[in-house]
């Protein structure tokens, strides 16, 4: 019985890294494709050869014009939306296993409003005189949100429901807030800059957003793998987590911390991108099954994948027009989540 125990774990991590590669092989062809999309006329090999030059293999053989598409545009925008695209969706899986809750997302706990309120206080109200940026006030707001939500539970008592009741508070305050000082403050020019940024745009990204967004989706990452068997706990119950000897109260801080420090980070850089939290582990699940030792890796994977063609169809299809990120999230999660509940007959 050991020895079949122990067969099973290993085909079990065996199909882990064999999912992992073949999906790590799709999101690096996915990246390189993308990255030729668009006016300027570039091949996958161009791509190659401007990476290799950027990290030290020579001369790319392409004019500073077409280097600078790939390596300052189009490859740190494609690589930001991977990140986001990973964050969101592990956010979502996390989400969804602690409160037990098929509709939950890495919005739940307010966050996003939170950050939106942050945002036009600096962009409108100029709160900093010009000290502050815009990912940064939406970073602080995002934390503040997160905080008074989690004040707001632990206040009527603790508990997964109480911490959605407290976030769905939270959302509709800051909403509230926003939706106010961009009405009474702002003109015409601010308000179309602060909606597109609401809606998600990954226009102004550049490295230092590529590389703080992935150190600190890698490192969320990890911290939700070592918590995998507790998050399967999780899935029937803090009492039947608890009766495992998992320390309830304790690993759910940690975990709705991670999840607000991941989902802050990335809304802070390119705004509220929707769907992709709610929608992708629920399509992962029925591939790779409900295991977050396999689900976890796979998901992150996935959102990548996704997020990268996501953005490329914002930027491409209507150009020189830009579409925001989450428009063509909504415009594809609404009825593939639709056909997901039919799927999946979730109750109500």
């Amino acid at each position: 019985m050991a020895l079949g125990e122990l067969t099973a774990a290993t085909k079990s991590a065996r199909g882990v890294w064999t999912s992992a590669t073949i999906g790590l092989a799709i999101l690096v062809v996915s990246l390189a494709m993308s990255i030729t999309i668009g006016v300027a006329d570039l091949s996958v090999v161009d791509v190659g050869r401007v990476v290799g030059s950027h990290l030290g293999g020579g001369d790319s053989g392409l004019s500073a014009i077409r280097d600078g598409i790939v390596w300052e545009l189009r490859l740190p925008r494609a690589l930001m939306a991977a990140v986001c695209g990973a964050g969101l969706a592990l956010c979502g899986v996390v989400m969804q296993s602690l409160l037990r809750n098929a509709l939950a997302d890495p919005y739940v706990l307010g966050v996003s409003s939170g950050a939106s309120t942050g945002a036009v206080v600096v962009v409108v109200l100029g709160l900093g005189g010009g000290a502050l940026s815009l990912s940064l006030g939406a970073f602080v707001g995002a934390i503040g949100s997160f905080a008074a939500v989690m004040a707001l539970a632990a206040g009527a008592g603790g508990g997964t429901s109480r911490i959605v009741l407290a976030g769905v508070a939270g959302t509709q305050l800051f909403s509230s807030l926003t939706s106010f000082i961009v009405i009474s403050s702002a003109d015409a020019e601010s308000t179309r800059g602060i909606l597109f940024w609401l809606l998600g745009s990954l226009s102004g990204v550049d490295w230092t957003d590529v590389a703080v967004g992935a150190v600190v989706v890698g490192v969320g990452t990890v911290f939700c793998l070592t918590q995998a068997a507790a998050l399967d706990a999780f899935t029937f119950g803090e009492n039947a987590a608890a009766a495992l000897g998992i320390g309830v109260r304790g690993v759910r801080t940690a975990l709705l911390c991670v999840v607000a420090l991941v989902t802050a980070a990335l809304v802070s850089a390119v705004g509220a991108i929707g769907f992709v939290g709610l929608v992708l582990p629920h399509a992962t699940r029925l591939i790779v099954g409900t295991r977050h030792r396999r689900l976890l890796p796979v998901v992150v994977i996935t959102g990548a994948i996704f997020m990268v063609w996501v953005d490329t169809i914002a930027r491409t299809v209507f150009a020189p027009q830009e579409v925001p990120v989450g428009v063509v999230t909504a415009l594809i999660g609404v009825p593939v989540f639709a056909m997901l509940l039919f799927r999946m007959r979730v109750p109500t």
